[in-house]
């Protein structure tokens, strides 16, 4: 049992201990953060957009790996799908509130590796450098 996690917290829907493998919240955390999860919920939270709009702002991510995750944020309460009825239908995506309040705190992770990604690949070339 982790510090601060009550013994009835698996029945009772409480605050779950992530760093238990069989706790069920290991499998969102592992969605949300995957390669493209994090940029994926980012894109996202300035308003609802369509599927090749997400792509091209994603650069490097096929259509079948957007589509996929994002038929999994949507199955996990994280986004809605709209489909306007016109012909041809045109499909956006948009994040519930939930998904809204994932989405603000995964930009502080965005901006923190933003702010600090040159001096990590900087740190990270000479060790790289003795492996090769």
């Amino acid at each position: 049992m982790a510090v601060g996690v009550p013994d009835n917290a698996r029945t009772t829907g409480a605050r779950r201990d992530v760093f238990d493998k069989d706790c069920p919240a290991r499998t969102i955390l592992d969605k949300v953060t995957s390669r493209w999860g994090v940029l994926i919920l980012a894109a996202l939270r300035d308003g609802p957009m369509r599927f090749h709009i997400v792509r091209d702002r994603i650069g490097g991510i096929s259509e079948k790996m957007l589509s996929q995750n994002l038929r999994t944020f949507t199955e996990y309460g994280l986004m809605i799908r709209i489909v306007e009825p016109t012909v041809p239908p045109r499909v956006s995506y948009e994040l519930t509130p939930m998904g809204h309040e994932l989405a603000e705190q995964l930009r502080g992770l965005l901006d923190w590796v933003g702010a600090h990604a040159e001096e990590i690949v900087a740190l990270r070339a000479p060790s790289a450098a003795r492996i090769s």
